[in-house]
């Protein structure tokens, strides 16, 4: 069995977490910018980013999964969902992407306009401990959307997990652009700092609150809610990336994230991503 790095859909899906991050990071930031004409208010900000995660997981989700967030992603990983080495090309991914989408917008966008880029900074009597503890509630709620939204074990009327997450998504910038600008996404508050040459504190926008919130939202999902009945070696499969042969892997990974369809063998640990068992 080969190598899931030897699989043409290896290369597909990074591409398809390239392209939705830097499309995700352009419709997002490009909605906050400052334009004398029309400045941004805070409920258009928040649907241009829900709106953005929606449309960009109805595109690629049967793709790649659609994570398009570090904070996914390392939950997924926590969690044993997916491989090492496909988190750490996702994670790869996803920060070129959200820088290659801060760089579009930063040059089509005149001088003037440009302002900070959207970068991620503490509103005015904000700490940082207070900034912290916000983001990571807000990812850890959108964490908490993903796995329930994509869990093939429920039975019920899951609905759209496209819309859900867009909307967690809006209902978490409503909140969280007072404290923060809102980040929820790692790669969201990277791109913009990168471009602009602004990674000062950039840990808790980004890195230390989305990373451990996702963390966090892993463990309460996969251990408390519904714990996670798969052997130890089926997890330790999962996460060498030798869970399926070579043809049922490719098979997988394209195989619709959004239908909760219940195959015989745990469906999509290693293609798809954001399928559970």
């Amino acid at each position: 069995m080969k190598n899931e790095v030897c699989t043409v859909a290896f290369y597909q899906v990074v591409i398809a977490e390239v392209l939705a991050t830097m499309l995700f990071v352009l419709l997002g930031v490009g909605s906050a910018l400052s334009w004398p004409s029309a400045l941004p208010e805070i409920l258009q900000v928040a649907f241009a980013f829900g709106l953005a995660i929606a449309t960009l997981i109805q595109a690629v989700g049967h793709v790649s999964g659609a994570h398009i967030n570090p904070a996914v992603t390392v939950a997924f990983l926590v969690g044993q969902k997916i491989s090492l080495l496909r988190a750490m090309t996702y994670l790869v991914a996803q920060v070129v992407g959200a820088i290659a989408g801060a760089g579009v917008i930063h040059q089509v966008t005149p001088q003037e306009i440009r302002g900070t880029l959207a970068v991620n900074g503490l509103s005015d009597g904000v700490s940082v401990g207070q900034a912290v503890a916000v983001e990571l509630i807000l990812t850890c709620l959108l964490v908490l959307c993903v796995f329930a939204s994509t869990d093939s074990r429920r039975t019920d009327n899951v609905g759209s997990p496209a819309l859900s997450l867009g909307l967690t998504v809006t209902a978490g910038h409503l909140l969280g652009i007072y404290f923060t600008g809102c980040s929820m996404n790692p790669a969201r508050s990277w791109g913009p700092a990168v471009i602009m040459g602004n990674v000062k504190d950039h840990w808790f926008f980004g890195w230390a609150p989305c990373r451990g919130g996702g963390i966090l939202a892993s463990l309460i999902y996969n251990i408390t809610l519904t714990p996670d009945t798969r052997s130890l070696s089926e997890r330790v499969d999962v996460l060498k990336g030798t869970f399926e042969s070579e043809e049922e892997w490719e098979e997988m990974t394209r195989r619709s994230l959004w239908r909760n369809s219940k195959p015989a063998r745990v469906q999509g640990l290693v293609g798809t991503g954001l399928s559970l068992p």
